[in-house]
């Protein structure tokens, strides 16, 4: 599927810039979690029509789209984007490629091993290279690229435009081993994903100086090491050309030349049909023509789908009666539109017959969607809001919304940081709860959101509220003394008035009035058995304000503790009354932690730690002391708060590959209003959603993806660090767009990271986990469905999954659709 809002840098590399794609956490018993052991989940299988190499011809071209030219060749730089990683993967060495599992594995054309042959007192790697392996320019691939990379990697030199340094400054050396074939590696500090490194491996003549660097890789790679090497960049053309290397010494590849194409998704079904591409991802709607074309066949009968399929025989008739029809104008008009209709039932037709000569492919994309909730300021800003969101949604029906009509497994996504199948997938979700609305509404009303109140007057307990005080008492003051005088005329005047009356007359005023107090306190208990009465009541008075004055309001309660949250407000003034937490929020905000801790396996971490645990609990909840959280009430309506309703803005992408995108957003937004909860939808141009609005913060709610990854503690951090405030007072993000982060999740990822035992590295990978749900800054749902139209003669290539291409299998099985022409018509 393409890719909506995808910044430059951002496919190949998670270390770098997030996935924005078209096509987007919850407090149950312990017993509904899954168990401290790893989970034996299976990977969607690959779709790729696998053939043995004896099965697939020599030659011919296969074009594959992509979908814009690529501004650089240097995966390393931020403007790298996917058709850099396609068109590197076929030229560069890559060390250790993921398998169909989501595990690195040892690529034998470049390495005859690499291992860790010290561990004390530095860790040593020791690489043994392939002695057939060379660059095309017939140089042993050797130390030399290795230290060149490290040195323009490493962070050192600013005159080296690198987007990540990930790993690479933990090097502190790199020399020949034993002979030129040895390469060793010494790190100043244990990296645990050392895997990562040198992929793709450049030759030294692009890395050795900030120069070639910069500039050297853009638009051509003269030196490379793949089984294909580059033969032309041709911009005006929209194409990248690679052809067979001579140099190569592995397994021939099997095509002449691969063709990279920039075609537009929404191009993508007619260039199918012209035959001008062999291999593109596709959307739904896409999939959905090629299945009709091949469940239609060639027998001959009319299409029931297309231009004029609903046309009625009614209709029909009123066409064909208006086109033969005396009104000459008419009849011009409906010849016109029936001949433009017959046209357009034509070009479908046949669109739909070349259709037939593809396959649809299918598996789960390595990357997952999942709703950010941006926790800086407003509503959002408050844990408990968050995990009312989160509460609200059903991830499985919003999984199965996306994958069922596809044919895909429909299950909810349980980690942030590895993909079913993956080793080291856990579902960590058990940290948070499943979906149940009244404990989503019992959070919201803890933190105070409540029906009624968005007419309350803002209470004058807030911070920053003492100068406003000031005003009002000396508005107040000025008023008294108006109303001191007015009352003073008021008074002589009724007291001559009352010299008129009769005894009479005061006795029968006093009896009314007592009769309409009785009255009026038969009514208020009356009110109080109907909860809809007394919900209106407590509104109507919130409306016109209580006579009670501001200490009698705060009478029984205190503040405790300032909330360290990103976009946390200003300090309360010291003479505020001190409010604090209901004991019911900081029982829960607790038990969440340990919790999470629970469930991540980790006994420590399930006793709440100091920096965990807020003074008094969660900051801003507000209560009589001593009670319970208030219970939640039907929601009819918006709840509101210190007179502002709670509505949230959800960005969308609006561009016409992002249906699939908006309607999972649609869904969402009906479930929170569910809970009380109104959603703003805010639709934008795909090419500036993710720049004007995720990394700038500039949301509530929105939808976009991550790719997956084989070393989340180094590419993990970055997503889910806690940010830090920077010199001008704004936030360093990193890539933690959702401003939802913790210092104890920060050490979780240092731990792992440097933990050179694979199993506790991924034992505190899914504590790490655990706590990321608990902060519910961001909830996975689902594994994007990946969808790649095929050529049915082609093999070895479509849904890769997890893995990564092998270019040099790629190839016909048909002995004479290899030669054929590359733009050939079916």
């Amino acid at each position: 599927m393409s890719h909506v809002g995808v910044p430059r840098g951002t496919v190949r590399k998670r270390r770098s810039l997030a996935l924005l794609t078209a096509g987007v956490l919850t407090i149950p018993a312990l017993a509904g979690c899954s168990s401290d052991s790893e989970e034996t989940s299976r990977a969607v299988p690959q779709d790729i029509a696998p053939a043995a190499r004896d099965r697939v011809a020599d030659g011919s071209t296969v074009n594959w789209a992509v979908d814009a030219m690529p501004t650089t060749l240097n995966a390393f730089q931020a403007d790298a984007d996917s058709a850099t990683t396609k068109i590197t993967g076929a030229l560069l060495p890559t060390l250790f490629p993921m398998d169909a599992a989501g595990h690195p594995k040892l690529n034998p054309d470049y390495l005859e091993s690499a291992k860790i042959i010290e561990r004390e007192p530095k860790q040593v790697v020791l690489y043994k290279l392939n002695q057939q392996a060379v660059w095309s320019d017939g140089r042993e691939i050797g130390a030399p690229d290795f230290v060149a990379q490290w040195r323009a990697l490493s962070g050192k030199d600013s005159a080296f435009w690198t987007a990540r340094n990930a790993g690479y400054e933990r090097i502190e050396k790199i020399e020949r081993g034993s002979d030129d074939l040895q390469v060793r590696v010494t790190f100043a500090k244990p990296y645990a994903d050392w895997r990562s490194l040198f992929s793709p491996l450049y030759p030294k003549e692009i890395t050795g100086s900030p120069d070639t660097f910069n500039d050297g890789a853009r638009t051509a790679l003269k030196n490379t090491a793949g089984p294909f090497q580059l033969k032309g960049v041709d911009k005006a053309k929209g194409t990248v050309t690679l052809v067979r290397s001579p140099r190569w010494w592995g397994e021939k590849a099997k095509l002449d030349s691969l063709v990279f194409r920039v075609v537009a998704p929404k191009d993508r079904t007619k260039a199918l049909a012209d035959g001008t591409v062999h291999v593109t991802d596709i959307d739904a709607a896409t999939a959905d023509r090629i299945a009709l074309a091949l469940r239609d066949g060639s027998g001959g009968q009319p299409l029931t789908h297309g231009p004029g399929a609903d046309l009625t025989p009614a209709a029909a008739l009123r066409s064909w009666a208006l086109a033969h029809g005396s009104d000459e104008k008419q009849a011009e008009i409906a010849q016109a539109a029936r001949e433009a209709n017959r046209k357009a039932v034509i070009a479908y037709g046949a669109e739909q017959k070349a259709l037939r000569g593809y396959a649809v492919r299918k598996s789960l994309e390595p990357a997952y969607t999942q709703l950010a909730l941006n926790g800086e300021s407003g509503p959002l800003a408050d844990d408990r809001v968050r995990r009312a969101v989160a509460r609200a949604l059903d991830r499985q029906e919003l999984a199965e919304t996306v994958l069922k009509p596809l044919g895909l497994p429909a299950k909810p996504l349980g980690s942030h940081l590895a993909l079913a199948g993956q080793p080291g997938y856990k579902d960590g979700s058990g940290a948070l709860g499943d979906q149940n609305t009244k404990e989503a509404q019992a959070l919201l009303a803890d933190a105070g959101w409540t029906q009624g109140g968005a007419a309350e007057k803002p209470k004058d307990t807030k911070a920053g509220s003492e100068a406003e005080k000031k005003d009002a008492e000396k508005k107040d003051a000025e008023k008294k003394e108006g109303e001191e005088g007015t009352e003073k005329a008021g008074k002589a005047d009724a007291d001559e008035k009352k010299t008129d009356k009769t005894e009479a007359e005061e006795k029968a005023e006093e009896k009314a009035e007592k009769k309409a107090e009785e009255k009026a306190d038969k009514d208020t208990d009356a009110d109080k058995d109907t909860d809809a009465d007394k919900d209106a009541d407590k509104a109507d008075r919130a409306a016109v304000g209580s006579d009670e004055s501001a200490a009698s309001r705060a009478e029984g309660l205190y503040i405790v503790g300032q909330d360290d949250k990103p976009g946390a407000g200003p300090a309360r003034s010291a003479a505020t009354h001190v409010l604090a937490p209901s004991r019911d929020a900081a029982a829960q905000s607790i038990a969440l932690l340990r919790q999470a801790g629970a469930v991540s396996g980790d006994s420590a971490a399930a006793k709440v730690t100091a920096q965990d645990k807020q003074p008094g609990g969660a900051a801003g909840a507000y209560a009589p002391v001593g009670t319970a959280a208030p219970a939640p009430a039907s929601v009819k309506g918006p709840l509101g708060k210190d007179g502002k309703t709670l509505t949230l803005r959800f960005v969308l992408p609006s561009g016409p590959g992002s249906q699939s995108l908006r309607g999972v957003g649609d869904r969402i937004a009906a479930m929170l209003e569910k809970i009380g909860i109104g959603t703003e939808i805010t639709k934008v141009p795909d090419e500036s959603y993710f720049k004007d609005h995720i990394a700038s913060g500039d949301y509530d709610l929105a939808l976009y993806s991550w790719p997956a990854t084989a070393y989340p503690a180094t590419d993990g951090r970055p997503i889910y660090a806690k940010p830090e405030p920077a010199t001008d007072g704004s936030l360093l993000v990193e890539q933690n767009y959702t401003r939802v982060g913790t210092d104890h999740i920060d050490q979780l990822f240092d731990q792992a990271v440097a933990e050179l035992d694979e199993k506790a590295s991924r034992e505190l990978m899914k504590q790490a986990d655990a706590r990321i749900w608990a902060a519910a800054g961001s909830i996975p749902l689902f594994q994007r469905p990946q969808l790649v139209a095929v050529d049915k003669k082609l093999s070895n290539v479509g849904a890769f999954g997890f893995a990564a291409p092998r270019y040099q299998d790629i190839g016909f099985t048909d002995r004479q659709a290899a030669g054929s022409p590359a733009d050939r018509k079916k």
